[in-house]
């Protein structure tokens, strides 16, 4: 990271955030900061979208994710499978942003997503758009489903390894053609780089 760039951008009053903790938020800021890391905006002054995050290529990506989300005491979303919240990792989870959802439910994945984001006051709900560390052609229409039915943008953001870089903040405000919104969303994300493999 250059000297000269800041680790984290500015914090909008609107970003869904956790308790403040001095302890969490260090942790994350000395993470970023030990790998070289920083975080790039700017972040969007909104309360609700879908966030969405690629290239997804490796585990690193986790690691560098939660650091930011740490460092800029983010508090997010995420749906995982039920069969994951036993214990003692189900506590864990569900304190770092994790929602146990039913396959097996009458309603699915998007129903639940939707009627998630519709109730609460502020949610940034995130979702892996390529669905895997491998590489795809096509990635997974979930996240502009959940988007157009919820009624609330898709913001990107993305993992840029040969600069160290995480970027939020690309606001993506759908149409009623979802294979042309997906063809915007697959050809912003082109520049980026992830760790295992080259563009998307």
């Amino acid at each position: 990271m250059a000297d000269d760039q800041p680790l984290l951008p500015e914090i909008p009053p609107s970003m869904p955030r956790v308790k403040p903790n001095r302890f969490t938020r260090w942790l994350g800021r000395s993470v970023l900061r030990l790998g070289g890391w920083h975080v790039s905006g700017p972040i969007p002054d909104i309360p609700k979208a879908v966030v969405i995050a690629a290239p997804h290529s490796s585990n690193w990506d986790g690691i560098w994710g939660f650091a930011a989300k740490l460092a800029l005491g983010l508090e997010v979303r995420v749906l995982g499978k039920h069969q994951l919240f036993w214990w003692p990792l189900g506590p864990l989870l569900r304190r770092l942003g994790g929602i146990p959802i039913n396959r097996a439910q009458p309603r699915g994945m998007i129903e639940q997503a939707v009627d998630m984001i519709r109730r609460a006051d502020r949610m940034w709900f995130v979702i892996a758009p390529e669905g895997t560390r491998k590489p795809v052609e096509k990635w997974k229409t979930g996240f502009l489903k959940i988007a157009r039915a919820a009624e609330v943008p898709v913001m990107a953001a993305y993992f840029h390894y040969p600069e160290r870089t995480i970027g939020i903040g690309h606001l993506f405000h759908l149409g009623d053609d979802l294979d042309a919104d997906m063809a915007r969303v697959r050809e912003w994300y082109r520049p980026w780089i992830g760790r295992n493999r080259g563009t998307i």
